[in-house]
């Protein structure tokens, strides 16, 4: 009998990764949770700051954009390991500059550098997601969601104790940083060996974007109902559920917990159901969930429409990352740079569309149509398996062959 279990190179690199998804969860989470900290030590006007916060995810695209050539010359791992110390660094320098111009510079190094880490993880993922011959995707996202509660935890910590910013990013980028540089040693890119090569391997293939597109429309809905979570969760408890301060700021939290759940258990599922199944379980749920929101009499039932948001939102994207590398298993580096561009689309749609649906109609209609959007991935359901690529018991393909 052929012994298919990973070897030492394959679960270093897996152990590696997870925790480069952790370092960048708890990071992001430590930008966004301290806006308001930021945009007092700089002094933004509330005119000047989305402009700022926009800046970042269109610049990040232009990273994501740009990783798709790089790769073409330097393995995925190479690129990780080298900005994920930068994108660290620029947190840093967001929270230790004086004047706007700094702040101004820091994040535009962080939204470029951002979307080059994130293709670049999601890259390495889906390449040993294949070299597995299992689904692990999950796993991976998983990890990010737990390093995106620590970073949020700490921040609050830092807020509570009234800690300067720089106070708060400082040791804990000392620690990262070095945490992150030790851990991509170990990556392992695809089935060679760990980021011995200097090229990507995939230079002469090509993506076919009519099929990419409805992956693209996907991961563009599922971004625009998380961002409604994040950025609506607690105005819509406090302002259309009149819920207490203090109550208003549970889901999110419940939001992220449930999230890690369900990708902590979710490669489970794929393995045993399929791809399609799942994501189309998660569909189901999150329309469910954005329901439960839309109706919700009070606070504790809306509560419960935003956990089921978190269990079924969580399976989408990296569900369409791995979809992406089994559709183009010949250019899946250049597949997941473009698709990771929609991430980005999807968070500047976001909050702007609830927000006008909103003040031009009311809240509770407004949760709808993220609804609706999230139950159009029923229709593209399809796209996430290629016949027979299905994992798990009775599904699974060799190894070397399967990606997503």
């Amino acid at each position: 009998m052929t012994d298919t279990r990973p070897g030492p190179r394959l679960r270093h690199g897996r152990a590696s990764l997870a925790i480069s998804f952790f370092v960048q969860g708890a990071i992001f989470a430590l930008l966004v949770t301290r806006i308001p900290a930021l945009q007092d030590r700089y002094g933004i006007s509330d005119g000047l700051l989305p402009l700022f916060l926009a800046a970042v995810p269109v610049l990040a695209g232009v990273g994501s954009v740009a990783t798709e050539h790089l790769v073409k010359r330097v393995r995925p791992g190479r690129v990780l390991r080298g900005v994920q110390p930068v994108v660290s660094l620029a947190l840093l320098a967001a929270g230790s500059g004086t004047a706007v111009w700094q702040l101004a510079v820091a994040l535009a190094v962080f939204g470029l550098t951002v979307g080059a880490l994130d293709a670049s993880m999601n890259m390495l993922g889906v390449s040993l997601q294949r070299a597995y011959g299992r689904s692990i995707m999950l796993g991976f996202h998983a990890a990010y969601s737990l390093g995106g509660i620590a970073g949020a935890s700490l921040a609050w910590a830092g807020a509570h104790w009234d800690l300067p910013l720089a106070a708060l990013y400082a040791p804990l980028v000392a620690v990262l940083v070095p945490v992150a540089f030790i851990a991509g040693r170990w990556f392992a890119d695809g089935e060679g060996g760990p980021d011995e090569a200097n090229t990507g391997g995939e230079q002469g293939a090509t993506v076919n974007m009519k099929l990419l597109l409805p992956l693209c429309l996907v991961m563009t809905f599922a971004y625009i109902g998380d961002s409604t979570v994040s950025n609506w969760s607690a105005k819509y408890l406090e302002d259309v559920l009149h819920s207490s301060d203090q109550l208003a700021t549970v889901p999110y939290n419940v939001y992220m917990v449930t999230t890690l759940l369900g990708r902590t258990f979710g490669d489970l599922g794929v393995r045993r159901f399929g791809a399609a199944a799942v994501v189309r379980a998660g569909a189901l749920l999150a329309a469910g969930g954005f329901a439960v929101v839309a109706a919700a009499p009070g606070a504790w039932v809306g509560m419960l429409g935003f956990t089921l948001l978190g269990f079924g939102l969580c399976v989408l994207v990296p569900q369409t990352f791995a979809a992406a590398g089994r559709l183009f298993a010949g250019a899946s580096d250049a597949a997941i740079a473009r698709l990771n561009i929609f991430n980005y689309v999807g968070f500047l749609i976001g909050s702007p569309l609830v927000g006008a649906l909103g003040g031009a109609w009311n809240y509770r209609g407004a949760m709808l149509v993220p609804m609706a959007l999230v139950l159009v991935t029923l229709v593209y359901a399809r796209s996430f398996t290629a016949a027979p690529a299905r994992y798990g018991d009775g599904h699974e393909r060799p190894r070397t062959v399967d990606v997503g």
